[in-house]
């Protein structure tokens, strides 16, 4: 009975996911009119240039655990 073994109970779980750094914080603030400025827009797209790379970071790290697909 492998619930009465704690050996093969470790053996059946899976593999933990190295750690993924939190995302760093926002630095996008609401348009202080209608329309955003450039700079605005630029810490907009930055935010988002960020984002993306720890999602794609997490995600790199899911598969080489296991827990996900690779394709």
């Amino acid at each position: 009975m492998a619930y009465l073994d704690p050996a093969a109970g470790r053996a059946r779980q899976g593999k933990q996911a190295a750690n993924q750094a939190d995302m760093a914080a926002l630095t996008a603030a609401a348009a202080a009119g209608s329309t955003p400025t450039k700079a605005e827009f630029d810490a907009v797209v930055a935010d988002l240039g960020r984002a993306r790379s720890t999602i794609n970071g997490l995600l790199a790290k899911l598969r080489a655990a296991g827990v996900t697909a690779s394709s």
